[in-house]
């Protein structure tokens, strides 16, 4: 159970992060000037010093094709002969040949689209064209974050629901068989000082998983908690408390630990996928949507991801705190209805 709870996760979150965190998309291919003239020496120049293309020069165009089928580059831009021709002859426009790999489209068409402003820029400056309309380009300081960003809250969420549904759950049912429970009830533990332990317990396990994530996540990836701490807190006991009493549920409504087991996975598998862990909720099908804005761990998942990425303050996330108190009371009167001690 620990390997699941702990370790599992942040190995998930190591190799989610590093495989998905891939940052700036890499441009390759070749320039093949054919023509060899003056004209077109001009433009395989211009093309070469666009840094972002990361274009070099190929003396053949059958060996550059072949890269490009082969997958060891993105471009092939060709200078054909007859370029300064028909630059000269006017009339109909010198033209640019562009092969491209079509099986990765997104960063082909970012070539194509530098490589036609390289050439539009020359062809407008042969001409003398004066644009009438101009882009103005205004930077705008965003906050930066990365795919690890987003994953590193998630993964926390997916810990605390995993250690507290799925592991109240077996463990409570497993007590119950044993007759441990029974013998507990024959004492004079009361129930309050019962569920107060567990919670007490579960809070702790919790609050070292948190530190643990945490930890990983800033030495190896360079995250950061932009906002308070205690409001991590918050979120980590808020989140606690309600897992901890689906859990509690599930233990009254199953009849041995072989059958929590799988009610429990049952219930957490979708909700990893689903809850905002790995992926974004806008990305799902509109049909799902207010299906998975229901689920807690999506509200938990974004509270903690508003806390540590932006910095946010309770004010901002009074919906998030609302829909888990509501789960947290909800889950609680069930759990005290179906809980049986034997």
């Amino acid at each position: 159970m620990l390997f699941f709870t702990m370790f599992f996760p942040i190995l998930m979150m190591i190799g989610l992060g590093t495989m998905l965190d891939g940052g700036d998309v890499s441009l390759s291919g070749y320039v093949v000037d054919e023509d060899a003239s003056e004209a077109s020496a001009d433009v395989a120049d211009a093309l070469l010093g666009v840094e972002a293309l990361g274009l070099s020069a190929s003396e053949n165009k059958e060996t550059a094709l072949e890269a490009l089928r082969q997958g060891d580059t993105q471009l092939v831009v060709v200078l054909p002969a007859g370029f300064a021709a028909a630059m000269a002859a006017g009339g109909e426009a010198a033209a640019v040949d562009v092969f491209y790999e079509e099986q990765n489209m997104t960063v082909a068409q970012l070539g194509v689209q530098y490589v036609s402003g390289v050439v539009d820029g020359i062809s407008k400056e042969i001409t003398g064209y004066e644009p009438a309309v101009l882009v103005a380009s205004q930077p705008v300081q965003s906050l930066g974050l990365r795919y690890i960003d987003f994953l590193v809250p998630g993964i926390l969420a997916m810990m605390i629901m995993s250690t507290n549904l799925n592991g109240v759950a077996g463990q409570i049912s497993s007590w119950r068989e044993r007759g441990v429970l029974r013998r507990m009830q024959s004492t004079t533990l009361k129930a309050r000082t019962f569920i107060a332990a567990q919670i007490t317990a579960r809070l702790i396990l919790n609050g070292l998983q948190a530190v643990v994530v945490l930890l990983i996540a800033a030495l190896v990836f360079g995250t950061k908690v932009s906002g308070s701490w205690a409001l991590v807190l918050f979120y980590i006991v808020l989140g606690t408390l309600v897992f901890m009493s689906i859990g509690f549920i599930i233990a009254g409504v199953a009849k041995t630990p072989e059958s929590a087991g799988p009610i429990a996975g049952l219930i957490s598998f979708p909700l990893m996928f689903l809850g905002n862990v790995f992926f974004p909720v806008r990305n799902m099908p509109d049909f799902l949507q207010p299906i998975v804005h229901a689920l807690p761990i999506v509200h938990l998942s974004d509270a903690l991801r508003s806390v540590m990425n932006v910095g946010a303050g309770l004010g901002a996330l009074w919906s998030e705190t609302l829909i888990l108190g509501g789960w947290l009371v909800l889950a609680f009167a069930v759990a005290s209805w179906t809980f049986k001690w034997e």
